[in-house]
């Protein structure tokens, strides 16, 4: 398939990139700093970009059969919209150009899953130190649900840098109220690219964890 990554530097990017060039796609990243994507594959497309800028990726979108994205942000204290923006953006461009299919990564604990990520989470992180990116992510995910595309939202539970898992445990009613669940970013993005082949989700929030 002919894939559109956004957020192909960060650590859950770069491991949809690698896997989906392992499984014979052809991508094309949209990135910010392009000297920051380290594969040389014939399959690989890296487009200098930002999402908050729609001219400079709408007719790159172009042609795709799925838009995968992992953007994400890491200035988490100060009010931020990059991902409802952005996201903004997203939905915009695959509408122009006809583009359905769009898997976007969020996290527990955002809209009817708030207290599934554990209550250290629930009661500290997500209040004290995350408030403003899990706001934004709110409105992210709002946004694709009113949006007219094909989309899934996967939910994972705490990211990690471990190694990819198939054994991982996924569905809508996966998280903890009590326990914060782990789940690798390396089975974050093969989970996310196992929905391009699936219907599964359509249209739903499934949450991953080991």
């Amino acid at each position: 398939m002919k894939l559109f990554i956004i957020g192909g530097t960060g650590k859950t990017g770069r491991e949809l990139i690698k896997q989906g060039l392992d499984q014979g796609h052809s991508i094309t990243a949209l990135v910010r700093n392009p000297n920051k994507v380290k594969l040389n594959d014939i399959n690989l497309k890296v487009i200098k970009g930002n999402v908050l800028a729609l001219d400079s990726f709408e007719k790159a979108i172009k042609e795709h059969d799925a838009v995968l994205s992992a953007l994400g942000h890491k200035r988490f204290i100060i009010p931020t919209s990059i991902l409802s923006k952005g996201t903004i953006n997203i939905i915009n461009a695959m509408k122009k150009h006809h583009v359905k299919r769009l898997i976007c990564i969020t996290s527990l604990g955002v809209n009817d899953s708030r207290f599934k990520l554990g209550l250290y989470y629930t009661l500290f992180t997500i209040p004290v130190i995350l408030f403003f990116y899990f706001l934004d992510k709110s409105k992210q995910e709002k946004l694709i649900m009113n949006s007219e595309l094909d989309w899934t939202i996967v939910r994972p539970g705490q990211l990690t840098n471990g190694k990819k898992r198939t054994n991982y445990k996924h569905g809508l009613s996966v998280g903890h109220y009590v326990l914060t669940k782990m789940i690798s970013r390396a089975s974050v993005a093969h989970f996310m690219l196992n929905q391009l082949d699936v219907k599964t989700y359509i249209k739903k929030t499934p949450g991953i964890t080991n």
